[in-house]
């Protein structure tokens, strides 16, 4: 399945633009770590639910301030943005695109 027949072309601009925040501590970005769990987008608005790999992870605004400001860059000036951290369901290494998984070694997550 592609991109385009999972998601709308819209979603599919945000998932680019969020593509280009990157997760310090893995160097990879949060779209392929699978941290985002969900957008919603209307007229003027878009939403994005962001997870962290931990809720201990010591990046948290880091990487939030970078989520708002990538769509701030990527979305028609005026676009209110709300980015919301959410914890369920728990992140785990299985929610990693393969791609992200062969970067990080991660080949052999059956478990």
């Amino acid at each position: 399945m592609t991109l385009r027949e999972l998601f709308s072309a819209s979603e599919i601009e945000v998932l680019s633009a969020l593509k280009l925040v990157i997760d310090p501590e893995t160097g990879e970005n949060i779209v392929d770590l699978g941290l985002i769990y969900g957008m919603k987008i209307e007229q003027g608005t878009i939403e994005v639910n962001v997870t962290m790999t931990s809720p201990a992870c010591p990046m948290i605004e880091t990487i939030l301030e970078n989520v708002y400001e990538a769509l701030t860059k990527s979305t028609p000036k005026g676009t209110d943005i709300k980015v919301e951290i959410v914890w369920e369901p728990i992140w785990n290494p299985n929610m990693m695109s393969t791609e992200a998984k062969e970067r990080l070694g991660w080949t052999d997550l059956s478990t």
